[in-house]
């Protein structure tokens, strides 16, 4: 510390004499840049403020503290988990930071930390740790859903991916009544969380509720510039057409996301627009426009997409492979599907193991007992237009294996699938 002084005092053309002041002599700075004292609190404060540097600083040669270093620390990889979707370096940083934050008993900090790891093992598809890292992090009570989303958005996300929508609906109204009553002018905060909540509702089958709660949230994002509050609600509107059987009018709802998104080059939701609209094509029964929307979706995911992304490309470019004959394709990439959905959504996992066993019905029984395990988590949550789609592939399996009375056996079930869902539709991601 004595050379520090030292120095600074030179840097700023002081002698000892002109640094010193009543109670800090220049005999005692003398001593201080000898190493023979150690300066005084009262010392610092009055020393530090001439040398033009802080407290701090002077003391330790720092300019932050240990609490200050790591909310820098801790910003930095919350800013690199934004930018970059799979980065080993920051799930390190984030343990690290968590074991420092726990140790000294900083509980945002901790909070934080862990929410970082919750969302990197969301997006490789650990959605029993997602959940685990999340609910710690939320049950820290200091980080609320106005100022850290991602966090709320993300655990409902690994609630309804893990079959647990019902839990995901009550954390988002929670989410949205908070958002509600805390910060009424913040419409960008409500329409984000009214979509989620949306998406949540009508993976229950509650459609009506889900209309209500995004017209509800129109209304209001008319009175804001923020783009991406009409994005979202855009993009749930097209959700709940295609619930509604009715593929046009959500074409027409995607587009209008897209044109908006275009403009904001934001490409990551830029790609998985792109990727709804491929989805809603094929089963549309269009599946060479829809390879096109595809295609642009993974130019624009590039090589840094995380494993739901990529499981939800792969999956629909092997549904649409499969539907302009390129078997080889459509088994090449239900496999990459498959092995990216352990655990994850039963829609798109029911609906990889049907591609391939259309492409390949010699395996056919391999793949029964996978595909039913998806099928009856379908059934469970009331996704009866869903459990149709995937039953028809299923019975088009079962044809090209040779098996007509199963097949129709199967084909029985979807009709029956699909006049429930008339009655009560529910949600498909």
């Amino acid at each position: 510390m004595g050379q520090r002084l030292r120095r600074l005092r030179q840097e700023n053309g002081l002698s000892q004499r002109e640094l010193a002041s009543p109670g800090v002599s220049y005999a005692y700075i003398s001593r201080i840049e000898a190493g023979a004292r150690r300066p005084s609190v009262k010392a610092l404060r009055q020393l530090a403020p001439k040398l033009g540097v802080s407290v701090e600083y002077l003391e330790t040669g720092r300019d932050l503290s240990d609490r200050d270093q790591r909310e820098l620390r801790l910003s930095e990889a919350e800013l690199t988990l934004r930018l970059e979707q799979d980065s080993p370096e920051a799930e390190a940083e984030f343990a690290a930071l968590l074991a420092e934050a726990q140790a000294a008993g900083d509980a945002e900090a901790a909070a934080r930390a862990r929410a970082g790891l919750g969302e990197l093992a969301d997006r490789r598809g650990d959605f029993a740790t997602a959940i685990e890292e999340l609910e710690q992090a939320r049950a820290a009570g200091v980080l609320s859903p106005l100022t850290h989303a991602d966090l709320y958005a993300t655990l409902a996300r690994a609630y309804s991916a893990s079959g647990q929508p019902r839990r995901a609906v009550e954390l988002l109204e929670d989410c949205l009544s908070r958002v509600q009553a805390q910060a009424p002018e913040d419409v960008s905060a409500e329409v984000r969380f009214a979509t989620y909540l949306s998406y949540a509702l009508s993976d229950l089958g509650e459609l009506e509720r889900a209309r209500v709660v995004v017209r509800q949230a129109l209304g209001r994002a008319q009175k804001t510039p923020d783009p991406y509050s009409r994005v979202r609600l855009y993009w749930s509107l097209a959700r709940l057409s295609l619930m509604e059987g009715k593929p046009r009018s959500a074409l027409r709802q995607i587009q209008r996301a897209i044109g908006l998104l275009e403009a904001t080059e934001d490409t990551r939701q830029l790609a998985r627009a792109h990727l709804s609209s491929g989805e809603i094509l094929t089963d549309d029964g269009d599946p060479e426009q829809a390879q096109t929307h595809l295609e642009l979706a993974e130019k624009l995911l590039g090589d840094h997409a995380d494993a739901a992304d990529l499981a939800w490309l792969y999956s629909e470019q092997a549904r649409a492979s499969l539907l302009v004959g390129e078997d080889d394709a459509a088994e090449r990439l239900a496999r990459q599907a498959l092995s990216l959905l352990a655990g994850g959504d039963p829609l798109k996992r029911a609906r990889a193991y049907a591609t391939l066993a259309e492409a390949r019905p010699e395996e056919i029984d391999a793949l029964q007992a996978e595909f039913a395990q998806a099928l009856e988590v379908l059934e469970a949550e009331r996704r009866w237009p869903a459990a149709a789609s995937v039953l028809r592939t299923w019975s088009r399996a079962l044809r090209r294996a040779g098996r007509e009375q199963a097949a129709l056996d199967v084909l029985d079930r979807a009709a029956a699938y699909g006049v429930r869902g008339s009655g009560q539709p529910a949600g498909e991601r």
